[in-house]
């Protein structure tokens, strides 16, 4: 389904009936399974985005001031370098950061035109009318659809750079980020180029604390997922009987976040038919944030097929842009 509004085109290939399935399955599953889990994309209604973006300004969570240091100070090389004209950008969200790819792009007289991609429609609607605003001479085509589901549906016109920042791909655990990387590098024609955000390996305790906020902005984030349960599966879960766990794994190099049943329960997930049991201590995985170290990161790209063209670090070496070519 496409619709022109405001001179920005939405092409829309989610409904209301992959989004509910895709839900149940991942509810039915991870809730059922014998070490309990739950995907992080469920956190993002509009109560989960906002605090999503107020996590991203506490003084702990150091990776969105340190990737901004990295493209305030690299735009215009990965523009030139790039060649690129047309921008794609992976789970978009309010395009706050995209401005810095889109004006060194605009300088390098390349700008053509603009994709965002996320999965909530409100938000990728706004965020692409505002840019079409500020770049009037530029096409904004946003396209509501799951990055991990629809890599192949994406436009292919212009010489595209993707990217995908913030660090998201370290919420794939190894096996799926193989996929991703893999099916990615398919879509891509030769010229195409990968500009991709990772978080790298530093200090245990700052990791932790950039999960696990002295203001408990993450605590709330974390069981913001079961509120979106119990609004959307007809689930009873009481958030406040869950409390907010965040614990580096080292031998997987990974953030996880979790939620800890405080004391023994059982929740009714009244659309599913479900009766879930809970025991006091229990924990329900409901996030990974990989962390990289640089020469597994070159591999990991070179594997799914792809060149490293220039890897970039802020001063302190905490986050990482790599652009990659094809």
């Amino acid at each position: 389904m496409t619709v022109t509004r405001q001179a920005v085109e939405l092409i829309d290939h989610l409904d209301r009936g992959y989004l509910r399935q895709s839900l149940e399955h991942d509810v039915r599953t991870g809730l059922t399974a014998a070490a309990k889990w739950l995907p992080p994309k469920w956190f993002y209604d509009a109560a989960g985005s906002e605090l999503f973006s107020r996590i991203t300004r506490l003084p702990e969570y150091y990776p969105t001031r340190r990737e901004l240091v990295v493209l305030r100070g690299h735009a215009d090389e990965i523009a030139r370098l790039s060649g690129a004209d047309t921008l794609v950008e992976l789970g978009s969200g309010t395009s706050e950061k995209t401005v810095l790819l889109l004006d060194a792009m605009e300088r390098a007289g390349a700008l053509r035109a603009y994709t965002p991609v996320d999965v909530d429609a409100v938000t990728l609607g706004d965020a692409a009318r505002r840019l079409a605003a500020r770049y009037p001479g530029v096409t904004v085509r946003a396209v509501r659809a799951d990055f991990e589901r629809h890599l192949a549906l994406l436009p292919r016109a212009g010489r595209r750079m993707v990217a995908f920042l913030g660090g998201t791909v370290g919420n794939l655990d190894p096996a799926a980020r193989e996929v991703f990387l893999t099916g990615l590098r398919a879509t891509l024609a030769p010229g195409d180029t990968l500009l991709l955000g990772a978080d790298l390996v530093k200090d245990t305790g700052r990791l932790v604390r950039a999960y696990d906020d002295a203001a408990g902005v993450t605590a709330a984030f974390n069981r913001n997922v079961l509120r979106v349960l119990n609004r959307e599966l007809g689930a009873d879960f009481d958030p406040e009987a869950f409390a907010h766990v965040a614990l580096y794994d080292v031998r997987n190099d990974w953030i996880e976040m979790r939620l800890r049943a405080t004391r023994d329960m059982r929740v009714r997930i009244g659309d599913l038919g479900l009766s879930v049991p809970f025991t006091a201590g229990e924990e329900t995985r409901t996030e990974i944030s990989a962390k990289f170290r640089p020469d597994g990161l070159r591999r990991e790209l070179s594997r799914a097929g792809f060149t490293v063209i220039r890897f970039l670090t802020d001063p302190d070496g905490d986050f990482a842009l790599v652009l990659a070519g094809t």
